[in-house]
């Protein structure tokens, strides 16, 4: 199968702006590398399209032992991504951030988790790790532009840089991008933008990467399996504190082991036996109280959210109101509501039909059509009586 390989909308603008063609030949990418084949196959696309590549991995933690090939910026996935680079031809260089993903990743996500809340580390490290340090690497080198292997789209909007859905809703990723600076989006080439998945495996087979069947990373790479307990236990000691299981009526009908290890939704390894099924849905941590009820209890209309950061121009700093559609978790398929401000740095999403299970901690990301309109961090649920 041939691929069409076009030039990234985002740098097509600088024929528009008034410098005559294109001379890829000329531009630098460097390309952040995890080992994976997304973003081997996003290397590879560049310097086929006949950009000057640079692979660079970032290493995040130590397996110490554990060699999950879902994994991803460790020690045996760094060493695969040097491996690619060489086999498509270009320079490839580590950066050591595993004190920096500690700091900003591991351990913010270890202290949520033990104030009852849901993190997302895939944000956590797109903000605070990946993309400043690509960007500043880029600095150094002399680099026009950064490239990952997100499946989502950047091109030119209504006289802006615009942050836009995955040609592939499947794997769609801009939800884990909308943290991004406008003037980030304007260095960031996303190559696998317009493909599916199917065709980058494929892409990937019939250019002999070595990784063109590695499994899908895990979206908690720095734990075994979906086990994070242990490593909020050992980050957090306090959060093992004990306290009240209280079904919807308020009666207490068992004991928790601590907030650290329930999440809004949950049905499993609640402690409690009703014949009934039971559902988390909500996480009280002033009072050290998790509720639980049926199903419905878990369905949710109406939010606040807050850290909010705006990728489409026209509402930083007034009061707004309009329709969206919003996501609370990445794979989710967004769903309308209403968006309206409440104060400086908060709003308030009601969506037109109750959605399960948005949690404090998780981010709501904002779709107008295929256009990331921007985003923030969920504060409060609205239950309802």
């Amino acid at each position: 199968m041939q691929f069409p390989i076009g030039v990234p909308l985002n740098v097509s603008r600088f024929a528009v702006s008034g410098t005559p063609g294109v001379n890829i030949g000329n531009m630098k990418v460097l390309v952040g590398m995890s080992g994976g084949v997304d973003s081997s196959v996003s290397a590879y696309i560049l310097k086929q399209q006949g950009f000057e590549v640079e692979g660079v991995s970032l290493l995040l933690f130590e397996t110490r032992g554990r060699k999950d090939p879902r994994s991803c910026c460790s020690l045996e996935t760094v060493a695969e991504a040097g491996r690619t680079a060489e086999a498509i031809g270009i320079p490839h260089k580590v950066i050591n951030a595993r004190d920096l993903f500690m700091e900003r990743v591991i351990g913010p996500f270890a202290g949520a988790y033990a104030q009852g809340l849901t993190p997302n580390p895939c944000i956590l490290c797109n903000r605070h790790v990946k993309f400043p340090i690509l960007l500043a690497e880029a600095e150094k080198c002399g680099a026009d532009f950064i490239a990952t292997g997100h499946y989502a789209r950047v091109g030119r909007e209504g006289g802006e840089t615009a942050l836009k859905r995955g040609a592939d809703q499947g794997k769609d990723q801009s939800y884990v991008l909308y943290m991004l600076r406008k003037d980030e989006l304007e260095r960031l080439l996303l190559p696998l933008g317009g493909l599916r998945k199917t065709e980058v495996r494929q892409m990937a087979r019939e250019a002999g990467l070595p990784v063109f069947n590695k499994p899908e990373s895990q979206e908690i790479c720095f734990v075994d399996g979906k086990d994070y307990l242990p490593l909020v236990r050992a980050l957090e000691p306090g959060s093992a504190a004990s306290g009240p299981v209280l079904d919807s009526s308020g009666v207490r009908i068992g004991t928790h082991k601590g907030l650290y290890a329930y999440t809004i939704g949950q049905r499993k390894g609640l402690g409690v036996s009703r014949p009934e099924p039971l559902y988390v849905y909500r996480i009280d941590p002033g009072e050290n109280t998790v509720y639980v009820g049926p199903r419905e209890k878990a369905l949710i209309r109406r939010f606040e959210a807050g850290g909010l950061n705006w990728l489409m121009s026209g509402y930083e700093g007034r009061d707004f109101l309009f329709r969206a559609e919003v996501k609370v978790r990445s794979m989710m398929r967004a769903s309308p509501a209403r968006v309206w401000s409440e104060g400086k740095d908060a709003v308030h999403v009601e969506f037109d039909s109750p959605q399960w299970a948005p949690a404090p901690g998780q981010s709501a990301v904002f779709y107008e059509g295929e256009r990331v309109a921007g985003g923030g961090t969920i504060k409060k649920i609205f239950y309802p009586i």
